[in-house]
C-alpha cells in the first residue's frame, strides 16, 4: 500500500535559533535527502522549522518535513542517508503522518533508547 505520508526528521537544539553548526546541518540534510529521495522516486523535502518543542517549551528542536510516497521504503532510506553521510544520525527521531487528513505524527524511529512519543 503506497500512500503519501508526511515524514519528519527531528533533531534536538540547544537554543531556539540553533548554532552555525545546526544551520550547516539543516542545509546538508535538506540537500542529501532531496537528492536521494528524488533518485529513489520516493519524494522530496518540503520545508523545515526551528524553535520550541510543542510538548516541552523548555526544549528546542529542528524539524525537517518530507513528503514520501512509500513509508516502508522511505524511512530506511532516510536513516541510511543520514548515517552514511554522518549527519548526526545518533540524535534523530523520525515520525510520520498521513498526507491527507492526518492530525498527529506517529513515532517510527528514535536513535536514543527509551523514547516512546513524538511531538513537534
Amino acid at each position: 500500500m503506497n500512500e503519501k505520508v508526511w515524514l519528519v526528521v527531528q533533531y534536538p537544539l540547544k537554543s531556539a535559533k540553533g548554532s552555525k553548526r545546526d544551520e550547516w546541518l539543516r542545509e546538508k540534510v535538506t540537500e542529501y535527502l532531496n537528492l536521494f529521495l528524488a533518485d529513489a522516486e520516493l519524494g522530496y523535502v518540503d520545508g523545515f522549522d526551528m524553535g520550541k518543542n510543542m510538548a516541552d517549551p523548555a526544549k528546542y528542536v529542528f524539524n525537517l518535513f518530507c513528503v514520501v510516497t512509500d513509508e516502508a521504503r522511505g524511512i530506511p532510506l532516510v536513516k541510511r542517508v543520514l548515517k552514511d553521510h554522518r549527519l548526526d544520525y545518533t540524535r534523530i527521531t523520525i515520525a510520520t503522518m498521513p498526507f491527507d487528513g492526518g492530525e498527529t505524527y506517529t513515532l517510527k524511529y528514535a536513535a536514543k533508547k527509551g523514547v516512546t512519543d513524538f511531538s513537534l
